[in-house]
């Protein structure tokens, strides 16, 4: 007794240190019966002392010491319309008592058959690694909240990746690494945008000032300068891990490129680091009250586009669309995993008919007893 289905799932989440990111499992559910043999075993019980039963409802046994009492001239009570009203009635429930029982023993039957759901779900692990790389140096802070806006789209489009966030000004640091818990990825973006709410340049708000400086900590390492963008791509090329593992790897970049001081790795530099290590990238480039500069704009795109990625403005419509075909078109290794069988009983609807043919029991010995 079984019947199958199938369906296409996401697993929940492995958490940040999962190597493969998100299970993606083609599960297939069987309904069973663990012991099928209880079934012939509880019904031939049940009807060997229903047999029984009977035997001796239709074979009373009086002991010597008593004596039947016959009644004289009391045929004519059979022909009583009460009476045979009363007989049927008592027939009747008599076969709806035999009923209940009988339903409560098919019942009980399937109950202690264990009807089981088993699924054995045969498992690929996704292999698509994105780190978002975003610049959060003063010059910065007037659009990072569209740039985490357009990230949080991005991660709205993805199935089975795993994300992770670096934030950078004259050092990097880590926000999350990579990871396909998509609920702490998208609370960590929604305290990113209310951290670089642009108002905390003119604000006195010190619960705003706060937020900025807790998130932003660790950026300002160093005094010898800011944005430096080539470093902070470079370290955002660091947070893949498995390296022996053929995997996909992507970096979406969001900068000004407007950089001060002398970074140990030029944006060229770190492109080049990024291709020598395989991974694609992408740029977002963040455009100012008064318009990009064309200098900073036209290096960035011309390094971006020279590493055969996308570079857009922040406010580009089309950004996300573009950028998840990007990371979906690239090819993912999907590694087997062990096929995870599991057993989980479902009594189904069987206790409800054990209930109900106890309780109709009842009301019929009730009635009988009337």
């Amino acid at each position: 007794m079984t019947a199958t289905g199938a369906v296409l799932f996401a697993a929940g989440p492995a958490g940040p240190a999962g190597p493969a990111g998100r299970i993606l499992a083609a599960e297939q559910v069987t309904s069973s019966i663990a012991w099928p043999w209880a079934i012939a075993v509880v019904l031939v019980v049940v009807a060997a002392a229903g047999g029984l039963a009977w035997y001796f409802a239709r074979n009373p046994t009086i002991k010597p010491t008593e004596e039947a009492v016959w009644v004289a001239n009391s045929d004519y009570v059979e022909q009583i319309p009460e009476f045979r009203s009363w007989v049927r009635r008592y027939r009747g429930l008599q076969w709806a008592g035999i009923a209940a029982i009988a339903l409560g023993a098919l019942a009980s039957a399937f109950i202690a058959a264990r009807p089981v759901d088993i699924a054995v779900s045969n498992s690929k692990l996704a292999t698509r690694d994105i780190v978002l790389c975003l610049d959060v140096s003063g010059s910065m802070i007037e659009y990072d909240m569209e740039m985490v806006d357009v990230f949080a789209e991005l991660v709205d489009s993805f199935e089975g990746e795993r994300i992770a966030l670096s934030i950078f000004n004259s050092t990097s640091r880590t926000v999350f690494p990579l990871t396909d818990d998509y609920a702490l990825v998208r609370d960590e973006l929604e305290a990113a945008k209310e951290a670089l709410d642009p108002e905390v340049l003119y604000s006195e708000d010190n619960d705003l000032i706060d937020k900025y400086l807790l998130f932003s900590a660790g950026t300002m390492g160093t005094m010898e300068g800011s944005s430096l963008i080539g470093d902070g791509l470079a370290n955002c090329a660091m947070q893949f891990d498995e390296s022996e593992t053929e995997r996909s790897r992507s970096i979406v970049l969001a900068t000004d490129n407007e950089i001060m001081g002398t970074p140990i790795y030029t944006l060229q530099e770190a492109v080049d680091f990024t291709q020598e290590r395989g991974i694609a990238i992408n740029g977002l480039y963040g455009a100012g009250d008064f318009g990009p500069d064309a200098q900073y704009a036209g290096e960035y795109k011309d390094a971006i586009e020279g590493a055969g990625g996308r570079y857009y403005y922040s406010d580009d419509p089309t950004a996300v669309d573009e950028m998840v075909k990007e990371v979906q078109a690239q090819q993912a290794v999907d590694l087997d995993a062990t096929p995870e069988v599991t057993s989980t009983d479902k009594a189904g609807p069987w206790f409800a008919w054990v209930l109900v043919a106890v309780v109709g029991l009842v009301l019929v010995q009730w009635r009988l007893r009337e």
